[in-house]
This record gives structure tokens, sequence and C-alpha cells, in this order.
């Protein structure tokens, strides 16, 4: 296993943390603070919760997470380094100096918000191999990291970074200039300063502007982000005809950006009332497993649709580690139950199971060859039966297996049963027996299948029936 060293075990450094030791990372962490354990063991709980449910697939094996006495100790032998201290650039450099005398050579980012990377690598020899490396949080959620080279970033480096990062399911946006506080946090900042505006005139309360914000455009945004959603607002005449349109509110005095509001103490009272008010029912730790099952229920759908940060699920699990499909039972489906399959019972609802039993179905079809290749060729089979047993509850969160045997396997005729396991224990969640079809994709109706997949499952069925016995 690879290792990453992490400087900085606070709610980002816990978060990156998390999202290399649950993509088989072995993590190393350096941090002074005595309760730092406690803290990254809070954000691993949520992560190993989260982070699961987003895939169809089981991740890789979690790696080995250490808490390093040293910032050289956590350093040595790293392949990859996140520095995550507080925004202080004294501090930074201080940490920088030590990091270059124990390891001169790993990737370097920064999780820094506001520092542009010129002013972080002042007074560093292996300077070049530095970068910012822009978080969101969560990390082991939100896929977009800010990767910020600068002049004088060593292209080399950071386009290995980028690999890296796009390893354990992250997003580099690379940003060709560096600008202070990057790209996505001067929107973020142009926001808030609107939103402080808004709560020091007395026109709208916290909760009235997060409302605003996440039953209208933050939905789009989600999904299209800005100019896209421009494009479409244009019509038929596109972002020509949108600009031409509303380009003239622009001159229009509706907002107050190039002003901020003087934080006296009124202000920030009135502004920690509201949001006690707003949301101090909740912990914070409720408040984290409130966004995370948000989170999950939104990316999931979007990865159904194979759109924006969907289309990076898919492609992530896709190199994911394959079962071992040449045993008997054969393991069709290792996954974590999402909360999107769940129902207000609190457990996995009967169509989930379905779905579930389906999915270890198409796991023995690819096993056989008749893969999307063969489906795209004109081919596939049709569930033509299922008998279903619900033994025991399953929940969001558990880790399932499903086993499958062939006990049938001739013709056009293919017969399965399945067995839902759950992980922890071994215990039996669940039965199906499945009756399938060969069909022609061209005319809808029954046919043999095609020899090679037909050879194969002729093989596969005897290991099943015979040797299986």
């Amino acid at each position: 296993m690879k290792k990453a060293a992490i400087i900085g075990g606070g709610v980002i450094g816990g978060g990156w943390a998390a999202r290399f030791l649950l993509n088989g990372w072995n993590v190393s962490v350096f941090d002074p603070d005595p309760e730092a354990k406690r803290k990254i063991g809070e954000v691993l709980d949520n992560a190993r919760w989260a982070l699961p449910m987003l895939y169809d697939r089981a991740l890789p094996e979690e790696g080995t997470l250490t808490f390093a006495t040293s910032l050289a100790e956590a350093v040595s032998d790293a392949d990859y380094i996140q520095e995550s201290v507080p925004e202080r650039l004294d501090l930074k450099h201080k940490v920088y100096a030590e990091l270059e005398a124990a390891n001169s050579v790993a990737p370097l980012g920064s999780s820094t918000s506001g520092f542009k990377p010129s002013e972080l690598r002042e007074g560093l020899a292996s300077g070049g191999r530095l970068f910012v490396a822009h978080p969101f949080n969560p990390v082991y959620l939100l896929p977009l990291i800010e990767v910020v080279p600068g002049d004088g970033g060593d292209s080399s480096v950071v386009a290995d970074a980028k690999e890296v990062l796009r390893s354990v399911g992250l997003y580099p946006l690379e940003v060709k200039k560096e600008i202070d506080a990057h790209i996505a946090d001067r929107f973020l900042e142009a926001v808030w300063r609107e939103a402080l505006w808004l709560v020091k005139d007395g026109i709208a309360t916290t909760e009235e502007i997060d409302d605003a914000i996440r039953y209208g455009f933050g939905l789009r945004w989600a999904q299209m982000g800005l100019f896209e959603t421009y494009r479409i607002a244009g019509g038929e005449g596109g972002m020509a005809h949108f600009i031409s349109q509303f380009g003239p509110a622009l001159k229009w005095p509706w907002t107050k950006l190039m002003d901020v509001p003087e934080l006296t103490d009124d202000l920030i009272q009135t502004i920690g009332d509201q949001s006690d008010a707003q949301s101090g029912h909740l912990t914070i730790r409720e408040l984290e497993r409130l966004r995370d099952t948000n989170l999950i229920a939104m990316m999931r759908g979007l990865k159904g649709r194979g759109n924006a940060a969907g289309a990076l699920l898919n492609e992530h699990e896709a190199g994911f580690e394959k079962p071992d499909r040449t045993v008997v039972p054969m393991e069709t489906v290792r996954r974590t139950i999402p909360v999107d399959w769940t129902d207000y019972n609190g457990h996995m609802n009967e169509s989930r199971y379905g779905q579930i039993f389906s999915d270890a179905a198409d796991g023995l079809m690819i096993a056989i060859g008749a893969d999307p290749d063969y489906i795209a060729s004109g081919y596939s089979y049709f569930t033509a039966e299922t008998t279903i047993k619900y033994l025991d509850e399953t929940h969001a969160g558990e880790a399932v297996i499903v086993e499958t045997r062939i006990l049938m396997g001739e013709g056009k005729k293919l017969k399965l049963f399945h067995e839902m396991k759950r992980l922890s224990d071994g215990a039996l969640q669940a039965t199906c027996e499945q009756f399938l079809l060969h069909v022609s994709l061209e005319t809808r109706k029954s046919c043999n299948p095609q020899p090679e997949v037909a050879s194969r499952l002729a093989a596969m069925t005897h290991t099943h029936v015979v040797d299986g016995l």
C-alpha cells in the first residue's frame, strides 16, 4: 500500500485522512493537539458510514492509520503529503522547513483556502513540488480539489499528484493562474458578503437566506454549475440571448459586493442568535450526519444519471477490485447499503432486495460473457420469475455480500439461487430464486445464447451443479 502523510488533524486534515484511508492507502497523521486522535476518530466514524454508500461495489480494503509523534516520522517514506495546518503563513513556512529536512521528494499539497503557492514556497529549496490542493468539507464526500501549481511549480510533480487525487475519487481542477482565494471561495465570499448585508439590514434571517439557496439555485448549481444553468435560462437563443437580456441588470445597484458590513458585536450577536434558533436543536455530529445523508442521496441520484459528480463516482468505482467469480458459490455483490435504499420503517425496502439480486444476476452474466459488449451486440438475459424470502432486517450502512449458485443452465434457460448475507456476522438476510431467459433484443423473443456464452455457461453450470454438490 502507498502511504499518505497528513499534517494537521482538524476537520479538513481528518477528512483528507479518511479519503486516503478508505481508498486503501496507509495514512500517518501528525498533529500536536492532544485531542487529535479523538477528533480524527469521530471524522472517520462519519466517513466509514457515509463514503461506501456512494458506490455500488465495495471500496478497497482500508489502509492502516497511525499517529506519528513527530512531523519527520509522519512524512518518512510518504508517497504524498497533505498539509492542513491553520492559515498562518509563518506557521506553514515553519512546517515546510521541517518537511523538507525529512522528505524533500513527495508531492506536497496545501489545503490553504487563501494563500498562493508562490507565497507558500518562499525559502523552500524543494518548492517546485509544493502546490495548493484546496478541498471542500467534507473532504471524504465532496470531490472538488482546486489544484494551483503557480509560477515555479514542477509540472511533472503536479501531474503525478493529480493522478493520486483521481485515484481516491477526487476531481482535481487545475487553476492555471495564481489568484487570492483561488476560484470557488471567491464565489462563496461574494455570496457571504451579500448575506451579511441582508442580515444586517434586517431583510432576511440566516434561515431564510439558507432556504433561498437550498430550495432554489443551490439545486441547479449542484448538477449544472453557473454558466450551464444560465445558458438554459437563455432559451433557444442560448448564452448570448441570456447576456443580452439580463446583462443590463449588472449596472443596477442590486448587490453590495464591493463593500462589507462592519462585524460589530451587535451584528455578530444577531447572526449567532438567528443561527442558534435555526439549528441549535441539533448537535454538530447530528448536523454532519444530516449533511452527509443529503449529499449521499443527491450524489447517488447523479450517479444513476452518469452526470456531474455522479459521473466521477462511476469512473472511480470502475477501478475497484472485482470479486473472485471462480469459486462456488460465486460472490456477485459486495457493497454497503445506502441511505436511499431504506424506507419509513428504517430498513431496506422490498424493491431494493430486487435491485441487489438483479445486480447479482448481472455479476453472473458478466462472468459467463453476457457483458455490456454482448448486450450491445443484441443479446441479453431477461428475468421471468423471482421468489424472494426476507429473513432479517437490513439497515443503511451495513456491508453485505451476495453469493450466487447456478441451479440450471440449459439452452435459453438460466436458474439462479442467491443468498444475501451481512458481512459483520455472516447472518443470512434474504434469499432469491431467479429464473431468466436468454433473448434477442432485436426480436424481443427468447433464443439460445451465442456459442461463446453458451460454452462458458455450460462449464460454469457443471462446476456449480455437479462439483458444487
